[in-house]
């Protein structure tokens, strides 16, 4: 399915008090509708493409869904240039299983907050109450490894160096640093539910031995999400807040932020 994450525009550039007329690459941002069963569920701000891998990945960290199986078919609508549609339709195996009534809570979640859909901080707390702690993980990782993974996923952000305007995401070993899966988004959370959905629809098994990379900010909610894929190690370049580190703490992840070419910062958990 062709990808759009990058479109032209004429701007006016200014060099002091100069100006020329030139083209400039933004990075897209359009919304996305994700229903079960015909019914919306919520509504994301996202850079389009890799939709089913979106859709997978947050209902799975929504708790929606337990793992691939329980998928039947995800649909996207096509728009008139034969990209990705913005409507993305989710057909379960067993529709049952699943109270589309409860559901049906049209989350509106902008590209920049993972939790704007939810009553209360406590409610997505009880959510992750069923995972119990994910411990660290069980592939040893040394700070040697660790700091090669900038250079790692700033080679991997194509549409970042075209337009400067998109957080990525990525699944690594490890063990080796070598990375597995690598989405970009203008959503933190976004990139981090299409490398999580990418990761489910190949059926790995082995999930909760990897660690998760984000190229901005670690909040409460990559956190949570981290966990709900009982993903152990959660690596961030920014800063996390006090909430991500409180979870981290409580949840046993261990947790990495300040990732730099030759320095981080380890905030919860241990290294192997």
């Amino acid at each position: 399915m062709p990808l759009r994450p990058s479109q032209t525009t004429s701007v006016q550039r200014f060099n002091g008090n100069a100006s020329s007329t030139d083209d400039d690459t933004l990075a897209v941002e359009e919304p996305l509708e994700i229903r079960v069963e015909g019914r919306s569920i919520a509504l994301t701000m996202r850079t389009p493409g890799h939709d089913e891998e979106l859709a997978t990945g947050f209902l799975f960290t929504e708790g929606v869904l337990r793992s691939a199986a329980d998928l039947l078919d995800l649909d996207v609508c096509s728009a008139n240039d034969g990209g990705p549609g913005n409507v993305i339709n989710v057909r379960l195996r067993d529709p049952a299983a699943v109270d589309l009534d409860k559901l049906s809570r049209h989350i509106f979640t902008a590209s920049s907050c993972g939790l704007c859909g939810k009553a209360t901080i406590e409610s997505v707390r009880r959510s992750n109450n069923a995972h119990s702690p994910v411990g660290r993980a069980s592939r040893p990782t040394t700070p040697a490894t660790l700091l090669t993974l900038p250079d790692r996923l700033h080679a991997a952000q194509s549409t970042f160096r075209a337009t400067g305007g998109l957080h990525a995401a990525a699944l690594f070993d490890p063990t080796t640093g070598d990375l597995l899966a690598t989405r970009e988004d203008v959503g933190r959370h976004n990139a981090v539910d299409k490398v999580i959905g990418r990761a489910l629809l190949d059926r790995r098994p082995d999930l909760a031995t990897l660690g998760l990379l984000v190229s901005g900010r670690i909040a409460f909610e990559i956190m949570q999400k981290a966990d709900a894929a009982a993903l152990p190690l959660v690596v961030g370049f920014s800063a996390p807040t006090s909430l991500a580190v409180d979870f981290a703490r409580e949840s046993g992840q261990t947790l990495i932020g300040f990732l730099r070419a030759d320095r981080f910062n380890l905030y919860a958990g241990q290294l192997a």
